[in-house]
């Protein structure tokens, strides 16, 4: 019987070690939990991109305006029939 209370608080001591010092420890858990909240952040930045990519690839198989409105913001396209007019801001003396 006065060895009960001995073995049980042995055990408890291994389970406790264990808990802190083994496999599965508290930090290692910790740290994990920390990189799944980085990988959720960075996935939920990659969602937004893709739903970007996907309405501009929706975008562009409808119709040609959205064509023409890249070619003229990204490449400079101007019609047969338009004058390019560029405004500058003026340099302050």
């Amino acid at each position: 019987m006065k060895w009960t209370p001995l073995i049980l608080a042995a055990l408890l001591v291994v389970v406790q070690g264990d808990l802190w010092f083994g496999k599965g420890n508290l930090p290692y858990v910790w740290g994990l939990q920390k990189q799944l909240a980085q990988q959720q952040q960075a996935n939920a930045a990659a969602r937004e991109r893709n739903a970007r990519v996907v309405a501009e690839v929706s975008d562009l198989k409808e119709g040609l305006e959205m064509v023409e409105e890249k070619a003229r913001s990204e490449l400079g396209m101007v019609r047969p029939d338009e004058i390019l007019v560029q405004v500058t801001a003026a340099k302050k003396p």
